[in-house]
């Protein structure tokens, strides 16, 4: 698989399982780039939805997407500290077009004090039964979804103190 090359503004494309295209992040600059992992940064970037409704983005955030791991992580920086909205999605594909995922609905809001809400069971389970996720799906999905969880908990990765700070002051570098 090809990488983005840090330095480079890319497009980040969900879909669904069905394959239709779920939603359009329009620029986000690579911060780090290899075949597992994909760090990038955005603000204010435009954002274009599967009915074409657009909306841009309120604040700086850093994205993180790993090739292994079936979610991707986003740290929103606000004036109250960092906030994360992780979605539960396949690991992630590069092409020269975009970065690619599929969304699958469950979603976690994790708020500065670490506390988290679970988002979309419901919508999740209509999605399994509407577009026959398979039953190997469903547990490989649930499996990263506790193992999300654990990150959160241990704080690990992008959840570690000072992840998001310091990507972000290396995005600033850039601009």
């Amino acid at each position: 698989m090809v990488a983005p090359e840090p330095g480079k503004k890319i497009e980040i494309q969900s879909y669904k399982h069905n394959g239709n295209l779920h939603r359009i992040w329009e620029s986000s600059l690579v911060l780090k780039g290899t075949e597992s992992i994909v760090i990038g940064a955005n603000d204010r970037t435009t954002v274009t939805e599967s009915d074409g409704r657009k909306w841009i983005t309120r604040e700086p955030a850093i994205c993180y997407f790993h090739s292994k791991y079936w979610f991707n992580i986003i740290g929103m920086i606000r004036q109250d500290g960092i906030h994360y909205y992780c979605n539960i999605g396949s690991p992630f594909v590069y092409d020269e077009e975009a970065l690619k995922y599929i969304d699958y609905d469950l979603d976690v809001k994790v708020f500065p004090d670490m506390t988290y809400t679970l988002l979309d069971e419901d919508e999740y389970e209509e999605h399994k039964q509407l577009m026959n996720y398979p039953h190997v799906l469903d547990r490989i999905l649930k499996q990263n979804l506790s193992h999300l969880l654990r990150w959160i908990h241990q704080r690990e990765g992008p959840f570690a103190p000072d992840f998001i700070d310091n990507w972000y002051e290396r995005y600033l570098t850039y601009r």
